[in-house]
């Protein structure tokens, strides 16, 4: 079995009962302790956590390692975690953004960054052997709980974040039913006057649904502007996204959050990290302060190998993940919401937004035959075509003025299509050439079959 099959874009995912399942999380476990003597595990609220933390623990401990159980906490926690604990690695049993059947296993360094492929390539390794190194019953690992976690979170954040309390901004956090109550504690210790909205931790998600999305946070849109809040902080399951509604209740798309902190943290020679799919409005916002966009592969695992490079500052996508390595490698959902109450308390986040230049994006999805065919005429056919082309993930294509990006969907017979220009017309035209390109060389891999 190739890692891919284990691995999406942020760990191990799926469907409870399917493919996430007890069996699977003991066997991580036991590939864990293979080279990891302690290991963190932490759960956002799923029902179906607790017994998955339990069978990863047991594994990790049948094999001779010890367990530090910090119960349910967010993904930046338990991230975090494994260098406060001294451990060699973390597991957050969480399936993030999705809805409540499914569930999964996020693995990290203690660096804070997710395991890279090499470490997952190893963990894949002895999964598909079978083959662990079983302890002896006198030498078997020890679980311990630390309930210190949350709290050693919140003061990490407070000490990264300096906001003046006269100036502390009004801030409603929707929670979102998930584990990102730290960023209430966070918020509240820097002097912000705080509501929140969907905080009791309900891994159904009875208040929206999970991922934070400008349809799924209508509430607290209209929260926020019906009240005297200055802005409004989103989360999902278990924190490590965070998106944002200005004072007004608008909803922030995430290319202009990743331009909002890019610009403020970056300087001239600088450089920020960003998946491939990323708008215009980003590197534009880098050109104002002199600092320059480079471009991963989507998937937060990805921006945080590159945000490991010394002269990159910030490491985001639009997903509403945001890397700060000065601070941990780890998506920090709590923290960039603290981080941003700090902008805003120096200037509205509706003038920030209102600051940046919008450009017309265009999206769609295509059902193919042989998407892996399909994919491989199009980058035949792109490469022969002389334009300035990148097949770091699928095949991005820079136009100059506009751009477009054809990807294989990493879990279902799709291909998808994205296209940005600076003006309505040529994002159509843009967009209506990806289309058809995708249609003829899924029409040639049909026939070719």
């Amino acid at each position: 079995m190739e890692r891919r099959e284990y691995f999406g874009t942020s760990g191990i995912r799926g469907r409870v009962g399917e493919t996430v399942t007890a069996d699977l999380a003991l066997a991580v476990g036991r590939a864990l302790a293979a080279d990891a003597d302690t290991v963190v595990v932490g759960r956002d609220p799923r029902a179906s956590g607790g017994f998955l933390a339990d069978a990863l623990a047991a594994g990790v401990a049948e094999c001779g390692g010890d367990v530090v159980d910090i119960g349910p906490a967010a993904t930046p926690t338990v991230a975090r975690s494994v260098a406060w604990q001294d451990a060699d690695a973390g597991v957050s049993v969480t399936a993030s953004h999705n809805p409540p059947e499914y569930n999964g296993l996020k693995l990290w360094q203690p660096s804070g960054q997710a395991f890279d492929t090499p470490k997952q390539d190893a963990v894949v390794e002895r999964l598909v052997a079978e083959e662990f190194p079983l302890a002896g019953w006198d030498d078997a690992g020890r679980r311990r709980e630390w309930g210190e976690a949350r709290r050693r979170h919140r003061d990490a954040i407070t000490d990264a974040v300096d906001v003046d309390p006269a100036d502390a901004p009004s801030v409603v956090v929707d929670v979102g039913n998930g584990a990102g109550g730290v960023s209430v504690d966070a918020l509240t210790e820097l002097g912000c006057d705080v509501e929140t909205l969907n905080a009791q931790p309900d891994g159904r998600f009875p208040g929206r649904p999970s991922e934070p999305t400008a349809e799924n946070c209508a509430s607290l849109c209209d929260l926020v502007a019906s009240s005297d809040a200055d802005l409004g902080i989103a989360h999902d399951g278990d924190a490590d996204r965070m998106m944002a509604v200005t004072g007004d209740g608008d909803f922030v798309s995430g290319d202009a959050l990743l331009a909002i902190f890019a610009a403020s943290i970056a300087d001239a020679g600088d450089r920020v990290a960003a998946p491939v799919d990323t708008s215009l409005m980003v590197a534009d916002a880098l050109d104002d302060v002199g600092a320059d966009l480079v471009r991963t592969r989507v998937g937060d695992v990805y921006v945080a190998e590159r945000a490991a490079d010394p002269d990159v500052v910030f490491g985001g996508e639009p997903s509403g993940a945001w890397i700060f390595p000065g601070e941990t490698r780890c998506p920090d959902g709590p923290l960039a919401a603290a981080k941003l109450a700090a902008l805003v308390a120096d200037e509205p986040l509706a003038e920030r937004v209102a600051a940046l230049d919008p450009y017309p994006i265009r999206r769609g999805s295509y059902e193919v035959p042989d998407k892996t065919a399909t994919m491989e005429r199009i980058r035949e056919r792109v490469l022969d075509g002389g334009d300035d082309v990148d097949t770091l993930d699928g095949v991005r294509v820079d136009l100059g003025d506009a751009w477009y990006l054809v990807r294989a969907s990493g879990t279902e017979p799709i291909v998808r299509v994205t296209a940005e220009a600076r003006d309505e017309a040529r994002a159509d035209d843009v967009f209506a050439d990806a289309e058809a390109l995708v249609a003829d060389a899924a029409d040639a891999a049909d026939i070719a079959d």
